[in-house]
């Protein structure tokens, strides 16, 4: 009895192993050139439908060292992304804006389009297949 139920344990573990493997691709972010290490970097993987509309498909935060942060989206499925990225110095989980409508926190994104106007899903956008990505974010 001791060794069906030593055997039958041994497979249930096995099972649970198996099942925890990786689904989908991992996504790292680095930003290293913040201008300061107070408050924290907030961080949004979105599709085309949430762009520029509130929060991404996965959300993330870190604080900052020496100016420097990295960030891991994980089992991001395949699809058409971008990332955008702020540093909230305040801590208030939001951009601030001045009285022109220009923000006062630094910002980033996918692309790295550092145009005049809003930022656009085209020119940030890219594709996630079946292989884990690296991107560099500049603000």
């Amino acid at each position: 009895m001791k060794t069906v139920t030593l055997a039958l344990s041994l497979f249930l573990v096995t099972i649970a192993g198996i099942a925890q493997e990786k689904t989908g691709v991992d996504i790292t972010v680095t930003i290293d050139n913040i201008t300061s290490n107070e408050g924290k970097v907030l961080a949004g993987l979105h599709t085309e439908e949430t762009f520029m509309k509130g929060q991404g498909v996965q959300n993330l935060q870190s604080a900052i060292t020496d100016g420097k942060v990295t960030l891991r989206f994980t089992n991001v499925t395949p699809g058409n992304y971008a990332i955008m990225a702020m540093h909230d110095a305040n801590e208030n989980n939001r951009m601030d804006y001045q009285s022109n409508g220009m923000p006062k926190e630094s910002y980033g994104m996918s692309g790295n389009d550092m145009t005049m106007g809003p930022p656009n899903f085209n020119s940030a956008k890219f594709t996630v297949d079946e292989e884990d990505m690296e991107f560099t974010i500049r603000f």
